[in-house]
């Protein structure tokens, strides 16, 4: 399992409008895409890896699992509302959010 990595496909959707609207229209195509093509074109980024657990959490866009399997409760939050701001209210996705998260506890970084 890679944090790192998590955090990283996270914030690499919630920075561009465009990213969001790929991700969104075909999050496990997206996944599948960003693994293999990494920051260079044609080339094949080693540094890229997540877990097939990993990988279906995004595709399903299942924050709550995200969030068990380690991803950074603040990317979290901006990537979901990036994701889901335009199909669920901001009130409601918060509620929702809080749902999905609480039952992991607070995260806990010290090593």
């Amino acid at each position: 399992m890679s944090e790192y990595m998590i955090n990283k496909l996270m914030r690499a959707i919630e920075m561009s409008d465009v990213e969001v609207e790929s991700f969104v229209a075909d999050p496990p195509a997206y996944v599948e895409n960003w693994l293999a093509v990494g920051d260079r074109p044609h080339v094949r980024s080693d540094d890229r890896v997540l877990t097939a657990i990993e990988q279906a959490a995004f595709a399903s866009r299942d924050y709550g699992e995200l969030y068990r399997l380690g991803a950074h409760p603040y990317l979290l939050w901006h990537f979901i509302e990036a994701v889901y701001i335009h199909e669920v209210a901001w009130p409601t996705l918060n509620e929702q959010y809080r749902a999905a998260v609480t039952p992991h506890g607070y995260p806990d970084f010290i090593i």
